[in-house]
């Protein structure tokens, strides 16, 4: 396995860095908090206009014939730079599921909308038991004709709000002794009747929001793969969504290690620069450690996906070394900094509050050991 970047990789990442720099200042995070959407219309033009909704997806349907490797990169730079938006809810969760499973109209109809921004999507998954188990997909699909009736709550579901279709998993059959047996994926319009889309608060004012489905009416041609066969489809997205979330953490990482260096180099005390003393260097020798292998375990996960290989092992491994990484990495950048590192008006905290949710968002470090145990002898 080479984890070099290829040259059009390369400069898909220095294109994203310039461009991202120039258009998504820190300044411009900070006013998406306090928007409603958390994204503008001219960002997300301008994102499109760039190829970036359509890199992974073949040429027939406006992509540009990519793969998972390449969107890696673009989604280190987007976790660099906290972009906002729903590009990764769209791309990740929504259009590569649907590339994955969906039916030849379906592809056409839908990868066509992605390719060219029309198109935002996001994957409906987690309920109140907030697990990623089979058996915590307790949203019905009841048999209605030649389609179903959906009833339940999702939570969690990221840039819903914003999207104009939705991937909900849903039970249509009972599992028996198997909960992976009668689980459906279901594409469903947000402004289907029934449909009840709020946003939640979050300490990373990252637009997370509650669905409630109530009743909801869901035709047989919204049924994406085969009835009561969804979990693999599940499986693959959440896999694609975590490993997506480790890259953005990669590119935050990075960020504040950059961030942190600057500052030592030029805070001074007792008539020298911070950073001339030993402890700090060792800080940042650390960070700068943990940023590194989290890059390498990431793109181990992302390389085996864009390859069709198993990637439970590595996708597990990702997510728990990246969490911890990405918080090992803003609490030490934040004993660099000092106080000033903990007000709202210095950029670290941007970082941190998202570490801390991107931590938890689809297993904690804990779960995720778990699972690559249950995979060491794979």
């Amino acid at each position: 396995m080479d984890l070099g970047l290829t040259e059009v990789q390369q400069m898909l990442k220095n294109s994203a860095r310039e461009f991202l720099s120039q258009e998504c200042p820190l300044t411009l995070v900070r006013e998406m908090e306090e928007d409603a959407r958390g994204y503008t219309d001219d960002l997300w033009r301008q994102v499109v206009g760039l190829g970036w909704t359509g890199l992974a997806f073949p040429e027939q349907y406006g992509g540009t014939g990519g793969d998972f490797m390449d969107l890696a990169v673009l989604l280190e730079e987007t976790g660099r730079a906290l972009m906002p938006g729903p590009l990764a809810s769209t791309v990740v969760l929504g259009g590569l599921t649907v590339l994955d499973a969906g039916s030849g109209a379906q592809k056409q109809e839908v990868l066509t909308g992605v390719c060219a921004g029309e198109t935002r999507m996001t994957l409906a998954l987690t309920e109140p038991s907030a697990t990623l188990e089979p058996s915590g997909v307790e949203t019905t699909g009841t048999p209605d004709g030649d389609g179903f009736r959906l009833n339940g709550t999702k939570l969690f579901v990221p840039d819903a709000h914003a999207a104009s279709l939705l991937l909900v998993a849903a039970r249509t059959g009972e599992g028996g002794n198997d909960p992976e047996q009668g689980i459906t994926v279901f594409l469903l319009d947000p402004a289907t009747a029934g449909v009840t889309v709020r946003q939640l608060n979050s300490i990373a004012s990252d637009r997370l929001c509650e669905i409630t489905l109530d009743n909801v009416r869901a035709p047989a041609n919204a049924v994406l793969g085969e009835a009561g066969q969804g979990w693999p489809i599940v499986q693959r997205a959440v896999q694609r969504a975590i490993t997506a979330q480790c890259l953005q953490m990669v590119g935050g990482a990075d960020a504040v290690l950059d961030m942190t260096v600057e500052y030592v180099k030029q805070r001074t005390q007792f008539g020298r620069p911070v950073g001339s003393f030993q402890a700090v260097q060792h800080h940042c020798s650390n960070m700068a450690t943990d940023v590194e292998g989290s890059r390498h375990i990431a793109y181990q996960a992302a390389w085996r996906l864009s390859q069709d290989l198993n990637a439970g092992r590595e996708v597990a491994m990702a997510k728990a070394w990246v969490s911890g990484a990405y918080q090992r990495v803003c609490s030490t950048a934040h004993q660099c900094h000092g106080a000033i590192g903990f007000t709202r008006e210095h950029n670290l905290q941007l970082y941190t509050r998202r570490a801390k949710v991107q931590e938890l968002s689809y297993g904690d470090a804990h779960f995720h050991k778990e699972l690559a145990l249950q995979h060491i002898d794979d």
